[in-house]
């Protein structure tokens, strides 16, 4: 564990406030503040990723270590940590929210591994910082458990994300109202330390232009460049518009990459948008289940539904805008940032295109497959049909004389299946036309399909099963859905953890209504 190498540029090279109180309160002029994480009574080491492990040369017996339990808890901070919190503002549900900043992420600095990758560490419900507001600056069981575990199933699915290091629970209880409906119960608390090349956000450059602080806001642009995105030569003349095309194109595709899977973000404020594309923040996330474009796990979007499966790509649009504005004010010029934008536009149409043709085993995608995806999944929003299960049964149709009834297993009620099933047989049969047209085996798209459609997501019911578990001292359930996502696209999965949403999760606190303190 002293053997980490610690580059802490992030706190070198940019200004600080070194010597503020711990407490709630403006910095102006600083990027970040110092914050130290506030021990906790009685921690116990409950996961930790193995892959993440070794990426940061660390092996099996230093997780099982006294001084890996002490500094991912927050008890001690070991040679070489540097613990600040960032300084960031942010758009939330649209509206301009002001100074905002890690107000329960604490970060430990940035460590360098044997292959010369930076790793940044931050502890997520270490104790309060400047940042914290009205808080505690504290993460229950339940937020962590699901952090942890999704960081890990999203990188296993190929999907561009912030990393799980370990999830550790504090012995401490913390008072939160899950559903803020009046009824706030006391929680076990836990703490999760994320890793990530960088966790810089939108948040970090709009904060500046609000305030007028051109010149920092210069510095950090700069810095940014020169830190993360060291293909970009800063002495080129169009380093600018490079470096805001290549976020537009990263935030494109990490999108589409959602869309593949089904997955919804649930709170894309722009201080939750990472600037080198990451998924970064997870709070009232969730996997669709049955199709339906306008459904969001977040119970503070309910009404407007803002942040729905479908609204993902244009509020990513929104959000570089946003992102745009802030630079405006120190681009080269306006141009730049439109180009940029437009850039976005062109990204995210032949991206779409891309993964809709993969998802449907195409091997290329032409104009009239529009209409063919369209019909279908209009279709299976109105037959209430499992996104996951359709695309794995799709991949199994014979382009000879292909039947509904392989489909079933996707519906989640016989009757609509029943009243749909002739739709459906006649959507197949355009469907296979449309392979008919490929020089193609039906073994071969199986396999190719298979490779993008995944066999095990981590849906909602599962990570609650994983808490109510956890809340009673049994973790196995947390590593077999941790060895499960390792594993995403094969078929040898344990049915347990491949099954449809269950009744009894359709209106079940953590499986369907999710809080943005989840």
């Amino acid at each position: 564990m002293n053997q980490l190498n610690y580059d802490n540029r992030f706190v070198t090279e940019l200004p600080g406030d070194e010597t503020g109180p711990q407490q709630s309160r403006q910095t102006q002029g600083v990027c970040w503040a110092a914050a130290s994480p506030t021990p906790v009574q009685r921690p116990k080491l409950l996961a930790c990723s193995s892959e993440v492990l070794r990426i940061l040369n660390l092996s099996d017996d230093d997780a099982n270590s006294e001084d890996f339990l002490a500094a991912f808890c927050g008890n001690r901070l070991l040679p070489g940590m540097t613990a600040y919190a960032n300084c960031y503002g942010g758009h939330q549900f649209g509206s301009w929210a002001g100074q905002l900043g890690d107000g329960r992420a604490i970060a430990l600095g940035e460590v360098l591994n044997n292959e010369g990758e930076r790793w940044e560490l931050q502890l997520k419900g270490a104790g309060m910082t400047p940042y914290s507001r009205r808080a505690d600056g504290r993460a229950v069981l339940r937020s962590s458990l699901r952090e942890f575990l999704c960081s890990e199933a999203m990188h296993h699915l190929g999907i561009p994300s912030t990393r799980a290091l370990s999830l550790i629970a504090t012995g401490e209880s913390v008072m939160r109202d899950m559903l803020y409906d009046g009824n706030p119960a006391l929680e076990p608390g836990a703490v999760v330390c994320r890793v990530a090349p960088s966790f810089t956000r939108f948040g970090n450059f709009e904060i500046l232009a609000a305030r007028g602080e051109h010149a920092l806001l210069r510095r950090l642009i700069d810095f940014t460049i020169d830190r993360d995105f060291p293909q970009i030569n800063r002495r080129s003349a169009d380093y600018f518009a490079i470096w805001f095309r290549l976020i537009c194109e990263r935030t494109a595709r990490l999108v589409v990459e959602w869309l593949r899977v089904g997955f919804v973000h649930g709170v894309m404020n722009t201080d939750n948008m990472s600037i080198i594309g990451l998924t970064l923040d997870y709070g009232p996330y969730g996997w669709v289940d049955n199709f339906d474009p306008g459904w969001t796990p977040n119970t503070t979007d309910a009404e407007w539904r803002r942040y729905s499966l479908a609204q993902q790509p244009p509020v990513a649009r929104w959000n570089l805008e946003r992102l745009a504005d802030a630079l405006a004010a120190v681009a080269p010029s306006r141009v730049c940032l439109n180009d940029g934008l437009e850039h976005f536009d062109a990204t995210l149409q032949n991206s779409l295109s891309s993964m809709l043709a993969g998802k449907f085993g195409l091997l290329e995608w032409k104009e009239e497959d529009a209409a063919l995806t369209a019909d279908i999944f209009e279709l299976m929003q109105r037959a209430e049909v499992d996104m996951t299960e359709f695309f794995r049964a799709l991949a199994n149709v014979s382009g000879q004389a292909p039947d509904s009834d392989i489909l079933r297993s996707a519906f989640y009620r016989e009757p609509l299946y029943q009243s749909h099933s002739e739709s459906f047989n006649a959507w197949l049969e355009r469907y296979a036309a449309r392979l008919a047209q490929q020089q193609d085996t039906d073994q071969v798209r199986r396999a190719r399909m298979n490779r993008v459609n995944p066999r095990f997501i981590l849906r909602n019911y599962l990570s609650q099963q994983a808490i109510d578990a956890a809340t009673d001292g049994d973790v196995s359930l947390i590593h077999m859905l941790m060895e499960a996502a390792r594993h995403p696209y094969d078929d040898d999965i344990p049915a347990g953890l491949t099954a449809k949403r269950p009744d009894w999760a359709v209106n079940k606190p953590g499986c369907s209504m999710l809080s943005c303190s989840s």
